[in-house]
Formats: structure tokens, sequence, C-alpha cells
């Protein structure tokens, strides 16, 4: 995934700017991180996971990245880092992921 991942601090409106305003399918954020089953968990307890989701700018990914961590029990989660991808994925692992996330569904791969 070396080319489709940007991390640029971008938000969707500045990406379709540089599509030079054509139609583009929506952004799929990527934010990655690591979370814990339990608050104040210890460092080398944490999940590493990756997130996929659509959402109109920053704030709603990582807003809905947050609320699918907790449906999954997860308690506290640390993000080290948001990026977005702009085509499918080279890796097969993540194509599905990928497609789950332009259909609207919060991807929530776990490591």
């Amino acid at each position: 995934m070396n080319k489709p991942i940007r991390d640029e601090g971008n938000k969707m409106s500045d990406l379709n700017e540089i599509e030079n305003g054509e139609d583009t399918p929506p952004v799929v954020y990527l934010i990655m991180g690591r979370a814990w089953k339990e608050e104040d968990g210890e460092e080398e307890d944490g999940v590493p996971f990756h997130v996929m989701v659509t959402a109109p700018d920053d704030d709603g990914a990582v807003r809905r990245a947050v609320e699918a961590l907790g449906e999954q029990g997860y308690a506290d989660a640390a993000l080290d880092q948001l990026g977005y991808i702009t085509e499918v994925p080279e890796e097969e692992f993540f194509v599905q992921p990928y497609k789950d996330a332009l259909a609207g569904n919060v991807s929530v791969i776990t490591f």
C-alpha cells in the first residue's frame, strides 16, 4: 500500500480539489493505532489495529473509528496515524475492508 496512502492531513474537500473537481469516489480514511480492552492498560498489551472508514472529514473519521472500536469491546485507544487511501490497495488482505468502507461500513482490522 505504498502509493495509495497519503498522510498529508488534508480533508476530503482538499482531496476533491486535488482531483480538479472531477467526480471522485468517497475518500477512505485509514487510521492506525493500538487499542486496549481496559482503560489505562499496559503499553505492551495494546492490540495494533487499522480502521478503514469513509467520513466527511478527519474528525468524523476518527469519531466513527473510536465508536467502532468501542463496539468491539475496546475501552481505550491510541491513534498513531491518520491518512487516506485514494485507490484500491495492492495487498489482497486490505481489498475487502476497503470495499466495505466504500459501502459505508467501518472496517476494523486487528493484528
